[in-house]
């Protein structure tokens, strides 16, 4: 059931968002070359806890989990795309880096990811991941009212294609309010004017992952979370939690 949340509602949100930034961008200032993934995790921990919010990724197990996840980050690097488990390895030079984070605020949600390089950065990667950031762009553009679901979809997948990337099939943003994942689904590509009516009110987690080699196909890793590429090309992920409003997209994730 898709539920379509109060201006009061928004600003709550709002609020769990700003937690979620500012946990992201601890954990950027922290990563350095041999800065561990871990490290990383109880940076974000350590924001959450000042702030008085909690983490709807830690202990969360969907049915596709063979255990809960341990962490409030996910931590993916270089080919691993998404769900990354925050372990002792230790970043270097050149290294591409995707951080998603939540937190819980008062009873709402807030998820964001970025993507960034450690060190010396590749001319490829910092393309990739300024391609993705344009694909939410283009998401969060297409996030008006009297559009529908297939409006963003096709919006990212434009761009994406446009520029020969691969996505992963199958996963995409999704509602949020009271619980991380709500309804709709919103892919990565689809048809414009397809999908679920935008109306004032809804709020969505729009989340591109782009994959430099241009396939779509993944593996998951034995932890049972983290999704890989087959052919080991880098991937980039960028999130913003997004309300739908009457004047326009209200980005609930920033600074």
């Amino acid at each position: 059931m898709v539920e379509l949340k109060s201006d009061a509602a928004l600003d709550a949100m709002r609020e769990a968002g700003r937690v979620v930034a500012d946990a992201l961008a601890a954990v950027r200032e922290t990563a350095a070359v041999g800065v561990s993934l871990s490290e990383l995790d109880e940076v974000a921990r350590g924001v959450l806890t000042a702030a008085g919010a909690t983490s709807p990724f830690l202990g969360y197990r969907p049915s596709f989990a063979p255990v809960p996840f341990p962490a409030v980050i996910c931590a993916s690097v270089n080919d691993a795309v998404v769900h990354g488990i925050p372990d002792g390895y230790r970043l270097r030079d050149s290294d591409l880096v995707s951080i998603d984070c939540g937190a819980v605020l008062d009873g709402w949600a807030g998820d964001a990811a970025v993507s960034f390089t450690v060190g010396t950065a590749r001319p490829e990667d910092t393309a990739l991941i300024d391609d993705t950031r344009r694909a939410l762009e283009a998401g969060i553009a297409a996030a008006v009212v009297g559009n529908r679901i297939g409006d963003i979809a096709h919006a990212i997948g434009t761009v994406a294609r446009a520029r020969r990337y691969g996505m992963l099939e199958g996963f995409g943003g999704h509602g949020i309010g009271r619980r991380m994942h709500e309804d709709p689904h919103l892919p990565n590509e689809g048809r414009p004017g397809r999908g679920y009516p935008l109306r004032a009110g809804l709020v969505l987690a729009i989340e591109p992952m782009l994959i430099a080699g241009g396939r779509d196909d993944y593996s998951t890793d034995p932890d049972g979370w983290t999704l890989r590429t087959n052919d080991g090309s880098r991937a980039a992920h960028v999130e913003h939690t997004v309300a739908i409003t009457e004047d326009g997209p209200r980005i609930l994730t920033l600074p």
